[in-house]
């Protein structure tokens, strides 16, 4: 996919995300677009942002720098959406201003300790498994809460919110069936005072019934970029 279909895919989910607001009574502009640019070029990258994306998503490291080296001139909004490996933390902490896959306190103390003090608190979300896939990183809903205390309390990192990938599924109902739970878990934090803003959840085929769900953020990839090759 070039360049030139952007603005018309662009055009195409960003009315998607107003439709699903719209029913469910809710501004527009509370819900972020993060373009998952995993596997694209920085041309492709600089062409999205020429079209009004400024936050961008990435899942491999050593892909990810190269193409916030090269597009640091448009001053974009970097986030870390894949998983977090141990030997990777210091790059993620030195380059991204979001992590939204945090399932592990020994990750969240490693990006704290190797965040920049002249950088701002790295915006962190936990990534909940909430079907217990085993092909699928995450903490179990369970565990959510002990974790999130632990993160809140760690320098250098702002814990705000949540994160999840649950099974596909085509039917509307069972969408927003996972990603209420989601936000049941959010709101049973917050009530604890948590304080939490985010819930990163909702991709191309799905970001509907997130939205109608709560979500702030959906990460969209193939409804923008095309199918990964």
């Amino acid at each position: 996919m070039g360049p030139q279909n952007l603005p018309e895919n662009i055009r195409r989910v960003q009315e998607r995300i107003d439709l699903a607001t719209s029913r469910c009574g809710r501004r527009v502009d509370s819900v972020t677009l993060l373009a998952v640019a995993k596997s694209q070029p920085a041309e492709i990258v600089r062409a999205a942002a020429a079209a009004g994306l400024k936050e961008f998503g990435e899942s491999y490291v050593q892909e990810a720098l190269g193409k916030i080296a090269a597009l640091v001139d448009l001053g974009l909004t970097w986030h870390f959406v894949g998983n977090v490996q141990t030997n990777k933390t210091r790059q993620i902490a030195e380059h991204f201003a979001w992590v939204h896959s945090i399932d592990r306190l020994k990750i969240a103390q490693r990006l704290a300790a190797q965040r920049p003090f002249h950088a701002p608190p790295l915006n962190v979300c936990l990534q909940v498994n909430l079907a217990g896939e085993a092909s699928k990183g995450g903490v179990a809903a369970i565990d959510a809460p002990a974790l999130a205390a632990a993160v809140a309390a760690l320098p250098r990192l702002k814990l705000r919110g949540l994160m999840s990938i649950p099974e596909p599924d085509a039917d509307p109902e069972r969408q927003r069936r996972a990603f209420r739970q989601l936000r049941e878990l959010l709101e049973s934090l917050n009530a604890h005072g948590a304080g939490l803003d985010t819930l990163s959840m909702g991709m191309s085929a799905d970001l509907e019934a997130a939205i109608v769900e709560g979500a702030t953020i959906v990460r969209v990839g193939t409804a923008l970029f095309g199918a990964r090759t």
